[in-house]
């Protein structure tokens, strides 16, 4: 048995412990946000947050994943962080065909979440590995660079 937190709550999975953790999250647990991409953690379809961290889950074995927060797509809507890099690509329009948007959301927001000011380079690095096949990079962008204003607004 596998015991993974997700998204707050607790799953008891009878898996294979090798089994990678975006299967898990996809047909076990019915989670189809974190999207299939390329299966060898290059193009970031497939991210999560480990612990707060960005994962590529196509890669990750679900056991590794035992005893730490696992969080998808589905949170973001009730995360403060995510909420705002969400409001941020709707203002943009960043999202085209939308098949890397749920990756890129959570790369992003793990970024802000470690670093409420990220510089170009902090977000170029941050992003790096994130493919879009639409080329919505500049959006991408200008909608983290906007959803880390948006947080001084608040404050």
């Amino acid at each position: 048995m596998i015991n993974l937190d997700i998204n707050g709550q607790k799953h008891e999975l009878d898996i294979p412990a090798d089994m990678p953790l975006l299967w898990a999250l996809r047909d076990i647990v019915k989670l189809t946000g974190t999207k299939f991409g390329c299966g060898i953690a290059q193009c970031g379809a497939c991210t999560v947050h480990l612990d707060g961290e960005a994962t590529r889950s196509c890669v990750t074995p679900v056991s590794s994943a035992e005893g730490k927060k696992v969080t998808t797509i589905e949170a973001m809507a009730e995360d403060e962080v995510g909420q705002r890099v969400q409001q941020a690509w709707l203002n943009l329009g960043v999202a085209q065909c939308g098949y890397c948007q749920g990756g890129q959301i959570m790369s992003a927001t793990a970024l802000l979440k470690a670093n409420n000011r990220p510089n170009s380079t902090d977000i170029h690095n941050a992003m790096n590995g994130n493919l879009c096949r639409c080329g919505t990079y500049n959006r991408i962008v200008s909608a983290i660079e906007q959803a880390a204003l948006a947080k001084e607004v608040k404050a």
